[in-house]
């Protein structure tokens, strides 16, 4: 029988940043986002599954409020927007976010490229298949995306056409050397 690894790949709540159109800083979740994951209820989680959150205040209060004992693992951090941080959409230079919307290995904002994070997020991935433990992962939307991607072996320039909702559940599969994505 083919050993298979289990994924489960969650997207933090609502937040300030969000609801606004801002380019994320680290902060917590707002009442909606509460809101949001209280809806959604606890996960169902047995003791032998690895869970884990990104490092950001948003993606650990999610975890938690889920009801997980989630330990940070540093590779699940957000796409780094690095002087875009904080930041809306309007105050930026078009030219600025049009290149980095049609050009995924450029970062004109000093940060993270689109190829470096889906790299990062692929090695975390390659990490996941030298164990059997099924594992919870609560993360960004654009994280989310990039393991997509990588899991289908996609087009960086695919990136922006993936839409990860709120506290959505996104479930991937390792098993005979690749993984699959289960919708």
């Amino acid at each position: 029988m083919t050993e298979v690894i289990r994924l489960t790949l969650v997207s933090h709540a609502m937040t300030d940043a969000m609801a606004a159109g801002r380019f994320p800083v680290d902060e917590p979740l707002n009442r909606i986002g509460r809101r949001q994951v209280k809806a959604a209820a606890r996960l169902d989680i047995n003791s032998g599954i690895r869970q884990l959150a990104g490092p950001e205040e948003r993606a650990r209060q999610t975890a938690q409020l889920l009801g997980l004992h989630a330990t940070t693992e540093p590779r699940l951090a957000d796409l780094g927007c690095g002087a875009w941080c904080g930041q809306t959409l309007q105050a930026l230079g078009p030219a600025d976010l049009e290149m980095w919307v049609s050009d995924p290995a450029r970062a004109p904002h000093g940060g993270e490229s689109i190829v470096d994070l889906i790299e990062r997020v692929a090695g975390w991935l390659e990490s996941l298949t030298h164990s059997t433990s099924p594992t919870v992962a609560v993360t960004h939307p654009a994280v989310i995306r990039a393991a997509i991607l990588g899991a289908l072996e996609m087009s960086p320039k695919s990136f922006w056409r993936i839409d990860v909702a709120p506290v959505s559940r996104t479930v991937m599969h390792f098993r005979k050397g690749c993984w699959t994505l289960r919708l």
